[in-house]
């Protein structure tokens, strides 16, 4: 065999093994990841559950000036989010912080960001690959669709109001008035963030909603949007 033949030989098994590992790479990323979320959030479940049976959890006072602040866990489950445009069954536990290692186990509340029904800006960043991708399909929510958002005493119903693309540096889009540093809010808001396009984090995506509806949570009884 010439020297030629055996050097493209070489060149081939390596493009091989190259692309076999490449191709488990991406397996592990978009299947595997997936079962370790599914894990933790089941785990994210059972814990959440137990504590709003247990009478805790409730952190909905946090940053009312009238109150002491509460501290909320890092990595503790704060609310579950179901968002009904992306499947009956959809729903994910919401926890505490956006690290790296936060957002492996399902969507994350930027901490310092309002909660669920106060006036501000509750903002839930979550992956659009990998990990469970709960805002895979982030792109398919259009104006007046529900985000509801369940915590140990109420359910608060958003409504989809806008859409945009912005750079990854773009903070601003958490702030109580997004944009608006200096701006007062008087309404109570949801910012969903992810990144953009799918499988590059070249932008972010961000969905903007109002709140539309509070109910006291009663046995059996469920929202609107989810009640549809």
């Amino acid at each position: 065999m010439s020297a030629v033949a055996t050097t493209l030989r070489g060149v081939g098994q390596t493009l091989i093994t190259a692309g076999v590992v490449i191709l488990l790479f991406v397996v592990y990323e978009l299947y595997f990841t997936g079962l370790e979320t599914a894990r933790e959030q089941s785990q994210l479940r059972n814990e959440i559950e137990d504590l709003w049976e247990s009478g805790g959890g409730s952190y909905e006072t946090v940053n009312d000036p009238a109150k002491p602040p509460a501290k909320i866990p890092l990595g503790s489950g704060i609310a579950v989010i179901r968002i009904p445009r992306f499947g009956r069954d959809w729903g994910k536990v919401v926890l505490e912080g956006v690290t790296l290692s936060d957002l492996k186990r399902g969507p994350g509340h930027y901490p310092g960001t309002q909660l669920p029904g106060q006036v501000g800006n509750f903002v839930v960043s979550g992956h659009r690959t990998t990990y469970g991708a709960p805002f895979n399909r982030i792109d398919e929510l259009k104006q007046g669709d529900a985000i509801v958002v369940e915590t140990r005493d109420t359910w608060y119903t958003y409504r989809v109001s806008t859409t945009e693309i912005v750079p990854p540096t773009a903070v601003d889009v958490t702030y109580p008035v997004p944009h608006q540093r200096e701006a007062k809010a008087t309404i109570a808001r949801i910012t969903l963030t992810s990144c953009h396009p799918k499988y590059s984090a070249r932008q972010r995506i961000i969905v903007y909603g109002q709140l539309a509806d509070t109910q006291p949570k009663a046995a059996g009884t469920l929202p609107p949007a989810l009640a549809a």
